[in-house]
């Protein structure tokens, strides 16, 4: 298995679109605000300081991820999806080291995440990079009920 990261450009925003509203929609966790990012990923993500990555299998995309700008110092990961026939590959680790290490070099001091408790296997991920639980207090998403934090 060869997968490439690489870093978002507009001839990927269907793939990106695709992959992302396949997974809000099998947990009924689409809302507006995903909606407004997918179509326009570059100006709500990329215009604003943050990145897109996306995990390829030759040609095809298998995973993507975000870092969003939140203010100085503090980005959102966000757009965190892996197709499912690609599930416990290494793909959301590689996926998420690479926006870690972005955070890094532009001198982030911390990611925040907003999920929900469906989806355990990404929160796991997620813990053993080092997020801690933090309460949700500023999700916009309604269907956000887990918060989680990284200080870097």
């Amino acid at each position: 298995m060869s997968i490439s990261i690489v870093t978002y450009t507009d001839e990927y925003k269907d793939a990106f679109t695709q992959l992302n509203l396949y997974w809000l929609d099998k947990y009924n966790l689409t809302e507006s605000h995903d909606l407004q990012v997918l179509d326009n990923p570059q100006a709500t993500i990329i215009d604003r300081g943050g990145a897109i990555y996306l995990a390829l299998h030759g040609e095809m995309v298998v995973g993507s991820a975000a870092i969003m700008k939140v203010s100085e110092g503090h980005y959102e990961l966000a757009k965190m999806a892996v197709s499912p026939m690609w599930h416990r590959k290494g793909i959301g680790r590689l996926l998420l080291s690479k926006c870690i290490e972005t955070a890094k070099e532009w001198n982030v001091k911390k990611i925040s995440l907003f999920s929900n408790h469906q989806l355990q296997a990404a929160i796991g991920m997620y813990r053993t990079f080092g997020f801690q639980d933090v309460p949700v207090t500023d999700s916009p998403f309604v269907t956000a009920d887990v918060k989680m934090e990284l200080d870097l």
